[in-house]
């Protein structure tokens, strides 16, 4: 069953943020976009790579109105200890979700039961609470923040503009398409 245009769940847990921790809820998502940001554990290989990628780039999520929320099944303390001992875990500024208990994993169907791990998932919410963007790809590929934020901007646009959808590439003033039955195979 897909999770697109599903609601995501009620959930609690506790966060690393900015040198502080905090308790973030399922309510705190709702009224902006935000991003779930899944990866197997802290202290290891390709993931801090990803998470200063998102780093290096979270002024231009910002500008877009989105959260980040990184998320694996370490604990908020662990993200602490992470945050403090990495150069490339040390830029970061959003929130570290800790998930000890592996319940947001199995929420967003990410948890690799066998190890108590998530998988490389990605989803994109929007301010209703709703997933519009999935992705899950394996243990050893590594995502691209530049992308993620060209998805973002084109859900975004489809969904200030209903009747349009973007095409593949789409990226920020190009044209758009309006789906009729004119179209059909013209493209």
């Amino acid at each position: 069953m897909s999770l697109i245009g599903s609601q995501i769940k009620p959930f609690k847990a506790e966060a690393f943020k900015e040198g502080k921790f905090s308790t973030v809820t399922d309510g705190d998502v709702k009224g902006k976009w935000s991003v779930f940001f899944f990866y197997p554990a802290d202290f290891t290989f390709v993931c801090p790579t990803e998470l200063e990628d998102l780093a290096d780039n979270y002024a231009e999520f910002q500008k877009l109105g989105v959260e980040i929320y990184s998320v694996s099944t370490d604990t908020h303390f662990s993200h602490k200890a992470w945050h403090d001992t990495s150069p490339a875990i040390g830029k970061i500024k959003y929130t570290m979700l800790g998930d000890p208990t592996g319940a947001i994993t199995r929420n967003f169907d990410v948890m690799i039961e066998e190890a108590g791990l998530a998988d490389r998932g990605t989803f994109v919410v929007d301010p209703e609470g709703k997933i519009q963007i999935v992705e899950i790809t394996a243990g050893g590929v590594g995502r691209n923040a530049s992308e993620l934020l060209r998805k973002i901007k084109a859900a975004q646009y489809v969904a200030a503009h209903p009747g349009e959808v973007c095409p593949a590439k789409w990226e920020e003033g190009e044209k758009t398409l309006a789906p009729s039955l004119s179209l059909v195979g013209k493209i």
